[in-house]
């Protein structure tokens, strides 16, 4: 890269800092990029340091904003996020039976009733379970 590009990609990621951080420490900020690159440090890797620090500093609450204001812009960011995902995922297929087709029901038949686990309720043996098909209905 050309010093002016590698200038210009530096100075661009220092303007995305908030105006208060770059009248602070915007010129000593350029100034240590100039060195680092001068040094052998590649621009990119420069600014994109500079960018997340940026994006740190703007989500870094002050104390004279209030913590409420960031906490609520934090929480519709997760809720759209979500929001997002849901509408994203894959809805599973309705399995509805064409009227010509006619499936034969097996009748529902109810489970025993829940044993203690382990035992056999009248004797103290150990019980043995079984598991029966259900096919996939409920009954």
């Amino acid at each position: 890269m050309d010093e002016t590009r590698t200038t210009r990609l530096v100075e661009a990621a220092l303007r995305c800092y908030p105006a208060r951080w770059r009248r602070r420490h915007g010129d000593e900020a350029a100034e240590l990029a100039a060195l680092l690159i001068r040094d052998g440090t590649p621009a990119g890797s420069i600014a994109w340091s500079y960018l997340a620090g940026a994006a740190r500093e703007w989500l870094t609450p002050r104390p004279g904003r209030r913590l409420s204001t960031v906490a609520c812009a934090l929480l519709v960011a997760a809720c759209s996020l979500g929001v997002s995902a849901g509408l994203l995922a894959p809805a599973a297929p309705a399995r509805a039976a064409s009227p010509g087709q006619a499936r034969a029901s097996a009748p529902c038949r109810p489970g025993p009733p829940a044993p203690v686990p382990g035992m056999l309720p009248a004797t103290g043996h150990p019980q043995v379970i079984s598991w029966e098909a259900r096919h996939g209905r409920s009954c």
